[in-house]
Parts: structure tokens; sequence; C-alpha cells
């Protein structure tokens, strides 16, 4: 179970790496755009912003949620598994997998490593980002996972993005390394309502949606996220698709720490 955990949260950081090229970012936005021009009808209309525009995001010191947490892919599925999550800004993300009445997991997800504790089984695992990216053949981090938990932008804006108007959304287009990104900003609420990224010389996609957009301390917060993901395996090109899904059930953005409590007992086993 919690094996299954960690990989769907490195498949939630599936965008690879957050670091500008200079030098790929006119292919990056050609294959980006060639997989836009696909949606796009005969009644799209397309104009560029020139206008600054502030996207309205989640500022937060301290985040707690109940969530209901679901895994679609090749190999395992489950669904609607509780989970809690408590957050500091640009820190920690502790969750807590509970099953029938009792804790059955406890991950601590910091900048440098992620470690989940399978109580059910008295084992843990220790993961670093640049082991699980040379596994994964992707570059994960934390304020990727960050911001998709909250709705924020996963990657910051620079100066080189490229914003468009596409009927009801502005259109924010943006490279990482070799992914193309475009981001859709509603025009109702200046919010991120989903995005779609893609792999320059590859066919690995990456789409995810906000949507149930509440009131959480006078910020508009989405309480339903949807990833799907179509991956193709550098080893045997076979691709797979993966569905995640976090629904929130109640979220809290608090200025104390609503505390992290994590320590690994003397008798649990590490696993690989």
């Amino acid at each position: 179970m919690v094996w299954f955990m960690s990989l769907s949260l490195f498949w939630l950081t599936a965008c690879h790496k957050n670091r500008i090229s200079k030098t790929t970012n006119q292919t990056v936005l050609e294959t980006a755009s060639v997989i836009a021009d696909s949606s796009v009808s005969d009644s799209t209309v397309l104009a560029e912003v020139t206008e600054p525009v502030k996207i309205n995001e989640v500022s937060f010191d301290y985040l707690t949620a109940k969530s209901k947490f679901s895994f679609h892919g090749a190999k395992q599925n489950f669904d609607n598994t509780n989970i809690n999550i408590r957050m500091k800004k640009d820190s920690l993300i502790w969750i807590s997998v509970t099953g029938i009445g009792f804790e059955v997991a406890r991950g601590l997800i910091t900048p440098d490593s992620i470690v989940l504790m399978d109580k059910f089984h008295k084992q843990y695992y220790i993961f670093k980002y640049p082991e699980l990216s040379r596994k994964y053949d992707f570059e994960l981090n934390f304020p990727l996972l960050q911001s998709i938990i909250v709705g924020n932008l996963p990657y910051p804006r620079q100066s080189n993005d490229q914003m468009v108007k596409e009927n009801e959304f502005l259109v924010l287009n943006q490279t990482a390394g070799n992914i193309g990104i475009m981001n859709y900003i509603s025009t109702d609420n200046l919010k991120l309502s989903n995005l779609k990224a893609v792999e320059s010389g590859k066919d690995n996609t990456f789409s995810l949606q906000y949507s149930d957009f509440r009131t959480v301390s006078d910020l508009l917060f989405p309480f339903l996220s949807e990833v799907v993901l179509n991956i193709k395996s550098s080893q045997n090109q076979v691709g797979a698709e993966t569905k995640i899904t976090l629904k929130h059930s109640k979220v809290d953005l608090v200025a104390e720490s609503p505390g992290f409590p994590f320590s690994i007992p003397s008798g649990y086993e590490r696993k690989m």
C-alpha cells in the first residue's frame, strides 16, 4: 500500500525539470503548439495578451486537509483512500493514510527526500529525488508536488513566458527543460483551471484539471484535482496511462503549525 502511495505521489510530480533551458525553448513551444492546435476548433479565437496578468493563487503558511485519494494504473488500482495532509509552505508535506479505523501509513516529504512508513508491515522507505529521477526517468521535485496540491502554477513564471487569450481562457505557455507547458487560466476567476504538458521528442503527456473551487480563508481553493499521465517507458517503449484523483472534503489555511509527528520505530525494517 505504501509503495503504491509513493508511486502515486511520484506521478503527481511527473512534468520533469523546473530549470528553464533557453536553447530548447523554441522546439518545446513548437511541440506544445501542435498539441494545442489539435484541440482548437475553427471557432477558437487567439489573441496575444500584452498587459500584465496577476493569476489568482493560494498564499498560506500552513495547510491542513482531509481528502480521498484514488489511483488507477496499469498494475494497481485503489479508490477513495482516506488521507490527511498537513503542509508547511516550501518545507514539509505530511501525510497520514487511514484504513478501517486505524492509520496504515505515514509519510514526510521535504525538499530533499520522501520518507514513507508502512505501519501495517512495520517497514519504511527513504527516497532521494535524484535517485527517483533516474529510476523513473523524471526529475522530481518538492515545489511541483506542493503546487499541484494547492492549485497554484506548478512552474514559476519567467520573463520569456507567453500568454494568449483563447475563448474563455488565458493560456500561459511555458518551457521547463524539454517540457512545453500550457496553463489554462479561467477569465472568470483568474484561477488555474487545467494544465497540459508534453515532452519534446517523445509521446509523454501530462494533464491536470482543477475543479470544485470553494472559498477557504477568502481564497479560491480547488477541492478536486484530476491528473492523467500517458508515459512511454524508455526501456521498452510501452505506453501506460495513469489516472490520479485527489478530492478534499475539508481544507484549512492556518497561521500556526499543526504539528508534523513522524518517527520510525527501532523495530521497523528499511525497504528499497
